[in-house]
């Protein structure tokens, strides 16, 4: 029996590779990066991350979460009809036309699919490929994919938390007062392969080739799919990573409420279509509340009278092995006052084999950072500034 489930699992790992989201994820979160890097390029004349931080983002975190849903779906026997995921694969594609990643978190994709089945299996669809798939669907099935949502929504938020506030991107910007300010932007994709069961036979009625196994009188399929989880975030007022990390608490605290009340939904079936509900107007309430929030605070990288502030970092370069972090405001180059990024490199200049620093961190307190510099480190100290007056393009704030 063991050996049976093994071969099961084996083969429902190797599915993943038919499915097109799995590559078209890969596509998008390329995308995703060039699009980053020709803007920072824009905005700075050099990239932060290179272009294919997204890509390397994608996957390794997700698996772990993806593992974590798939023992609690398959530990307690929830099955996830075939249409359902057939919808949410139709869904990420349609919602990544607009090419903006916050489209594509599950409470959109697998929320509005659950819509879909559930109407669906009212007007006995007959699909092309899998006309079965629209035969066998059952209004006890409905709390399932709720469920399933909730657990995405956990793992959305634990992304958000844990990856969302790596990398976040510096950006140039014009304040309404039309001041040059700077903001952070998060663009992410990640992507959560998850085991589920699929009751009935309806794939091999199309696939005569396809693995189906039986437990009792009921047929079924092991297929991992993959979720596409997207996330994006724009940060004027606080310091990008606690930015990001309250929406993610947040997400995760909503996601553990849905659970709460899709487990419920089991005993008061109504309660599905509640539950799914809620986590549409939910994340939809925490983005904006985010925003408005965010939009009332005044900008946190603006130009400051007492020294400069450092609206990025690049990785590797001096400034980073420094130990010096965004947000953080250079008071003295050298033991001089600096007031602009010109001043800043001239007092760089007056001594060529060494720099010391004196920063006022984020919780306003005085540190020194000193270094000795190597042939180029002068010039590519690797800190990004708000920027004076300059040919590169900007937005409007």
């Amino acid at each position: 029996m063991g050996l049976d489930w093994l071969m099961e699992f084996l083969k429902g790992t190797l599915k993943l590779f038919l499915h097109p989201i799995f590559y078209y994820s890969f596509f998008l979160a390329a995308v995703l990066g060039v699009s980053r890097v020709k803007r920072e390029r824009k905005n700075f004349s050099v990239r932060a991350e290179n272009a294919y931080f997204e890509l390397r983002q994608l996957l390794p975190l997700g698996i772990v979460i993806g593992l974590g849903i798939s023992v609690v779906m398959m530990g307690v026997g929830i099955a996830i009809p075939f249409a359902a995921i057939v919808f949410v694969a139709l869904l990420t594609l349609l919602l990544s036309i607009a090419m903006n990643p916050r489209l594509l978190s599950p409470v959109f994709t697998v929320g509005f699919a659950f819509f879909l089945t559930i109407f669906a299996g009212g007007e006995k669809w007959s699909v092309p490929l899998f006309q079965n798939a629209f035969l066998q669907l059952e209004e006890k099935i409905y709390p399932s994919i709720a469920l399933l949502l909730a657990l995405l929504v956990i793992g959305e938020g634990i992304l958000i938390f844990m990856n969302g506030k790596k990398g976040t991107s510096p950006k140039l910007t014009i304040s309404k007062r039309g001041q040059r300010v700077g903001i952070h932007e998060v663009k992410r994709l990640w992507m959560i392969p998850v085991f589920l069961i699929i009751p009935g036979s309806s794939l091999q009625a199309q696939f005569e080739w396809w693995p189906v196994f039986s437990i009792g009188a009921e047929s079924f399929s092991l297929l991992l799919v993959p979720f596409t989880i997207g996330f994006h975030q724009r940060i004027q007022g606080m310091l990008p990573i606690k930015a990001v990390q309250a929406v993610g608490k947040k997400v995760v605290a909503l996601g553990f409420l849905l659970v709460l009340m899709a487990i419920g939904s089991y005993w008061l079936p109504i309660l599905a279509i509640v539950t799914v509900s809620l986590a549409i107007l939910g994340r939809e309430f925490i983005a904006l509340r985010h925003r408005l929030t965010d939009d009332s605070l005044p900008f946190y990288f603006s130009k400051r009278n007492n020294g400069l502030m450092i609206l990025g970092i690049l990785p590797e370069s001096p400034a980073s092995k420094m130990g010096l972090q965004v947000g953080e405001l250079v008071l003295k180059v050298n033991g001089s006052l600096v007031h602009d990024e010109t001043g800043f490199y001239t007092a760089l200049q007056r001594n060529r084999a060494h720099c010391k620093l004196e920063v006022l961190d984020a919780q306003e307190q005085i540190r020194f950072v000193q270094r000795a510099l190597y042939e180029g480190d002068h010039h590519e100290l690797g800190i990004l500034f708000v920027q004076d007056e300059k040919k590169w393009g900007t937005e409007v704030g």
